[in-house]
């Protein structure tokens, strides 16, 4: 297994790592629409949170040498289900015409106050 971290995303804020990968796939956590630079939430907006969860994954992404046409699966975690047809562009502009498997739930509670949260596996180009 090898520990992936880029600069460009947040810190964990707990015992885990931004990504892992191991017999060429990698494993993201959830990332939160915290700005990397100063470790603080983007917004109280679940768009502008959205946009900076997607930030981060690329980021995430690319320091493993991937990139979002490498995305096998996502789950995206919604505090408010309502938000789904508020994040659902967010997340189709990032992705372009690449459709990996996808997965949306909605959640009590997240991190930090977070109204939103992805993570999502990606298998690394040979």
């Amino acid at each position: 297994m090898k520990t992936i971290h880029s600069d460009q995303a947040p810190k964990a804020v707990g015992p885990y790592s931004q990504a892992i990968t191991h017999a060429g796939i990698l494993y993201a956590s959830g990332q939160i629409g915290l700005i990397p630079e100063t470790g603080q939430m983007i917004a109280n907006d679940v768009e502008a949170q959205a946009k900076q969860v997607t930030q981060n994954l690329s980021a995430v992404l690319a320091a493993a040498g991937a990139s979002v046409h490498d995305i096998i699966k996502v789950t995206i975690f919604l505090v408010d289900m309502n938000d789904f047809t508020r994040v659902n562009p967010i997340y189709a502009s990032w992705l372009g015409e690449h459709r990996p498997a996808r997965a949306t739930v909605a959640v009590a509670a997240l991190p930090l106050g977070a109204q939103v949260e992805m993570d999502l596996t990606a298998c690394l180009p040979v």
